[in-house]
């Protein structure tokens, strides 16, 4: 297996899949020239040309409608967002096009497009540039909301989002491009709409995805020397979502804490937790509770900023609270 860094992984997709397909083109702000806002597409440029790794003007309602276009007359494009926080001023276009054209044309268009760029918070970046967009996405039907952990489910999910037919919201972080993880040299793919158990344990079950993965991972191992045995589900999916990890593990654990970034109201988190309550609620021994970011708008101070988005100290909190040992 080779290390690969997510900036890498997510690279070798998009190539390996542009290489096999001709319909298959990039397009967004910096991609090509620039090799990327964050090289995720360093090379392409060289290796595909202009016409098929194509930088756009700074106008995201414009180059998704182009996008969505392209996809419906038999192109596969990707779309990549400097960030999603600039998803927003395109949001009719994927809710009400890619999200809709499917149905409302009576199946006659389909809309095999994959929107990707890295969302939530990074580091000092206020407000207007911090904002986890996963429960607006997930709410509307018509529309696939994927993200991943490592770079060996950013390139396995990202393969399958190109080849999916359906309009895939494809969720990263700036935070983790760099991450290096292990890769195999073969080709694979990961279905989109199946969890993935990062850590079996037995007392309590913590749901999260995305960054906030590797923040469970440290208060796991610390809540290991307690004594309490946590088990850690990574999303990846969530819509769809897979129910049945998510309701095999609460009803063996009897206890679940949801981990998110995004607000607390109406957040995924809070989807989750309902979904479980009324498929779970014999087997569970406490209340589930939500660890996500405190319902303010994002500050730029950093130690604001700490405190503000989920951190190791509130997850512990969670987890020993459901433990009854608050």
């Amino acid at each position: 297996m080779a290390q690969l860094q997510i900036r890498e992984a997510l690279r070798r997709a998009m190539q390996e899949e542009m290489r096999t397909d001709n319909s298959i083109f990039l397009m967004g702000e910096e991609v090509a020239q620039y090799n990327g806002a964050y090289k995720v597409s360093q090379g392409m440029l060289e290796e595909f040309g202009p016409d098929r790794v194509v930088d756009t003007p700074i106008s995201e309602g414009g180059f998704s409608g182009l996008g969505i276009g392209a996809a419906m007359v038999g192109m596969r494009p990707i779309i990549e967002f400097m960030t999603w926080n600039f998803s927003l001023v395109a949001f009719d276009q994927l809710i009400n096009h890619a999200a809709k054209i499917y149905q409302m044309s009576a199946g006659r268009y389909t809309v095999p497009i994959v929107f990707r760029g890295p969302n939530g918070s990074a580091e000092n970046l206020a407000a207007q540039h911090s904002t986890s967009v996963d429960s607006l996405y997930a709410h509307f039907p018509g529309l696939k909301v994927v993200t991943y952990a490592t770079a060996y489910d950013a390139y396995g999910l990202l393969k399958s989002s190109i080849r999916d037919n359906n309009p895939v919201v494809f969720l990263e972080s700036e935070m983790t491009y760099g991450m290096k993880h292990e890769v195999p040299d073969e080709e694979y793919f990961i279905p989109i709409g199946k969890a993935d158990i990062k850590h079996v344990g037995s007392d309590v079950t913590v749901v999260t995805w995305g960054k906030q993965v590797f923040n469970c991972q440290k208060v796991i191992a610390e809540m290991e020397k307690e004594g309490i045995s946590c088990e850690l589900v990574d999303l990846r999916s969530i819509r769809p979502l897979d129910h049945q990890t998510l309701f095999t593990s609460a009803a063996k654990t009897g206890r679940v804490v949801v981990v998110h970034e995004g607000h607390i109201f109406s957040g995924v988190g809070a989807e989750i937790a309902a979904r479980i309550q009324e498929h779970c609620f014999d087997y569970l021994d406490a209340p589930i509770l939500r660890v996500t970011n405190r319902d303010v708008p994002q500050p730029y101070a950093t130690v604001l900023e700490q405190e503000v988005n989920p951190n190791p100290k509130r997850i512990a909190a969670a987890i020993r609270k459901v433990m009854g040992r608050s």
